[in-house]
């Protein structure tokens, strides 16, 4: 485990990133206690399913209708 304090991880962070990459740990410490750790990112592999809502969600027939009054409303005059 790698620690460093934050002035070094302001100095050093893409050798500290490095090292997260090549699997290592790194906690940053203000005044000797430690109040992070970096760790890499994996990023979420669920995948989209097509269709899942089909029959769930309803919208109006009048949805795309312009109303007078919101018209009024952000008019200009």
């Amino acid at each position: 485990m790698l620690m460093a304090n934050i002035h070094q991880a302001k100095t050093n962070l893409s050798r500290l990133i490095a090292a997260v990459l090549a699997g290592k740990d790194v906690v940053i410490a203000k005044s000797g206690a430690p109040v992070a750790r970096l760790i890499q990112y994996i990023p979420n592999k669920t995948k989209r399913i097509p269709g899942l809502f089909k029959g769930k969600i309803w919208m109006s027939d009048k949805f795309t209708e312009e109303s007078k009054e919101i018209n009024k409303i952000f008019s200009l005059e």
